[in-house]
């Protein structure tokens, strides 16, 4: 069958087009902007891509093209689909009918961490000899790919709340139908498309209403959010987390790189890992219930986690010169942002920490977190922010003490400036930060060269 993607690089119908060719599909695609790594990706699987959208894309004719959410009426691609009555289908529902049905699937739901504790998950099943496949929306640590397909009875799939498709506004985990589901946490995100909290609940709502009574519910005790969505109906086990549930961390040392794994107060597990922040912490619990559920003891999850790598841009350490450590992280929500600092400032206790953000997210932008940022950047001793085009609100108006600036270059030179031996530099961004990163870490490297103060 040939299969047409369009929309095919972004993480997610880039995932389903490696599976659908696994599966012995030929599959083409195309997008507005065919650029690696995911570009490199797809065209070393023989996955041919086209530039652009144009209703040319469509020739010869495919038996069904697979639609990315991200597009909308008056795309010539898409008109062309409907005026020609080419079968299509979103990413999300083909991936129910082609691949989830025939599995026992753990999806991991929830506002934060989901891309971490999807990975981890993956892991402790790969490191148990289950071969899982899975599907996670970054770069994980541990595997070569982002998704895949093995003859394995699991599959492990990140979750998002997101609408599936033009002609769906459904969240895309919908079409999931998990038998283990994680709920990790529940906040208001995603302003572009949902009003408030109430109406991202009632999609969480919906997602319960399809996990079977043979299936488990796992969540953090004490989440007001999720205990709301609860009582909208589940017909599930429900397991909880935290001081409220069955199950409980205790932390070791204060930045999450050592912890006791708890069942019914007794220490049954303990993890020693170069993971930080508790918020992490919560992440490998989340991952340690979900693999109980399908028989893995957590004394196993446990020496799996010792071998964990994390996903790419979370919590990255880049790399470190003149005494200066580069991180990056893909926090971009006021709660991650805040965890974030936190578990950087308690692994980095002496060092000076510096807060570089891109408010790049839709949400951002529309300034619905704006009274929320300042404080999430409180552990920071200096911070500086990015104001970025299309972004309605002032910044200086919010964070008088922050250092603003309307470029990248400005930005860059500014913090060269500021940095210092010692200083611990977290970069913050869902997106390029165009390539910050990475001009940053040379720039210290030439000084570090030359020796130039």
């Amino acid at each position: 069958m040939h299969i047409h993607i369009v929309g095919i690089c972004g993480t997610f119908m880039g995932g389903v087009a490696a599976i659908a060719q696994q599966l012995g599909h030929r599959v083409t695609g195309s997008d507005a902007k065919v650029y690696p790594p995911m570009s490199t990706q797809l065209e070393n699987l023989g996955i041919e891509l086209m530039q652009g959208y144009s209703h040319t894309n469509l020739k010869p004719r495919p038996d069904i093209v697979i639609i990315g959410n991200a597009l909308s009426r008056g795309n010539d691609e898409i008109e062309a689909v409907l005026r020609e009555r080419i079968p299509y289908v979103s990413g999300a529902q083909w991936l129910h009918d082609n691949v989830l049905t025939q599995h026992w699937v753990l999806a991991v739901a929830g506002t934060h961490g989901k891309t971490t504790t999807a990975s981890m998950l993956a892991w402790i099943l790969e490191d148990n000899g289950f071969d899982p496949g899975f599907m996670i929306g970054g770069v994980p640590g541990n595997f070569p790919v982002s998704a895949r397909l093995t003859d394995s009875n699991f599959f492990v799939i990140e979750a998002d709340e997101y609408d599936t498709a033009f002609f769906d506004k459904r969240s895309k985990f919908v079409h999931y139908a998990p038998d283990t589901l994680i709920l990790n946490n529940l906040e208001f995100d995603h302003a572009d498309i949902f009003p408030d909290l109430a109406a991202i609940q009632r999609q969480f709502a919906h997602l319960l209403r399809v996990v079977p009574d043979t299936g488990q519910v796992i969540l953090p005790g004490g989440d007001k959010a999720l205990e709301e969505v609860l009582k909208q109906g589940c017909w599930s086990p429900v397991v909880r987390m935290g001081e409220q549930g069955e199950w409980q961390a205790k932390l070791l040392k204060a930045d999450g790189t050592e912890f006791e794994v708890h069942y019914q107060g007794k220490c049954i597990a303990q993890v020693s890992w170069n993971v930080l922040g508790t918020h992490n912490v919560n992440n490998a619990m989340m991952a340690i219930i979900a693999a109980a559920h399908v028989g893995i003891k957590a004394e196993q999850s446990a020496q799996a986690l010792v071998r964990f790598k994390s996903p790419k841009r979370r919590m990255e350490l880049l790399g470190e010169h003149r005494g200066v450590k580069v991180f990056d992280d893909f926090a971009h929500h006021p709660s991650a942002i805040k965890t974030t600092v936190s578990g950087l400032r308690q692994h980095q206790p002496d060092s000076r920490i510096i807060a570089v953000l891109e408010p790049r997210s839709n949400t951002m932008k529309m300034g619905v977190h704006s009274d929320t940022l300042v404080q999430s950047l409180e552990d920071a001793d200096d911070v500086f922010v990015l104001q970025p085009e299309g972004l309605q609100w002032q910044l200086t108006e919010k964070m008088p003490k922050a250092h603003v600036f309307k470029s990248t270059d400005d930005l860059l030179a500014g913090l060269l400036a500021e940095v210092r031996t010692g200083d611990a530099v977290l970069i913050m961004s869902n997106g390029s930060f165009d390539g910050l990163h990475q001009r940053f870490l040379k720039a210290l490297q030439q000084l570090d060269e030359t020796g130039t103060e």
